[in-house]
């Protein structure tokens, strides 16, 4: 049940993320992502080891967004306060995305192809449906969506053991308290 939640929320956050910056009210996304993961914290075992992890995965994947954004391979027509990186939405959509880890996508662990190609895949999908609803733009399209294969190919695996070693949800993770 806590994992139907879990996908349910991030849904939910997603939707008011991406729906919020394409309308114009960049801010929505990161007001319901904070409820979303004030409640995800108030579930797990331990909050605060799950709190580190949602704050690093913030900022890996907002560095490899402003990466992008720096390449000139993505643009962002709301919630950007330095031209040359990513919004803050994403950086909230990124720390939602950590709340995944340890519940939704906890199944991919030790499996590091099968998450390499579905990040491959369903990362840069998920920035072409953010361009299609008008969220952002993607500029110089195959290097574009190239680039996100290759990151995502990487960064989800990269996550996942991250998400393995700062893993609030389980409560197998006895006396490592942070």
């Amino acid at each position: 049940m806590n994992i139907l939640i879990n996908i349910v929320a991030f849904k939910i956050g997603w939707a008011a993320s991406i729906l919020g910056a394409a309308n114009g009210m960049p801010l929505l996304g990161p007001v319901v992502v904070l409820v979303v993961i004030a409640a995800h914290l108030q579930m797990a075992s331990y909050p605060s080891r799950e709190l580190l992890l949602i704050v690093m995965t913030g900022i890996i994947g907002a560095s490899w967004d402003s990466v992008m954004v720096a390449a000139g391979w993505l643009a962002y027509p709301s919630g950007t306060l330095v031209e040359w990186l990513a919004p803050y939405w994403i950086l909230a959509m990124w720390m939602l995305f950590a709340t995944t880890l340890n519940m939704a996508f906890r199944w991919l662990r030790g499996r590091p192809f099968v998450a390499a190609l579905l990040g491959a895949i369903f990362g840069p999908l998920s920035y072409y449906i953010g361009a299609s609803l008008g969220a952002v733009e993607i500029n110089e399209f195959a290097a574009a969506m190239t680039g996100l294969a290759a990151a995502w190919a990487v960064l989800l695996p990269g996550l996942l053991a991250l998400a393995a070693r700062f893993d609030g949800v389980n409560a197998a993770v006895e006396g490592a308290r942070i």
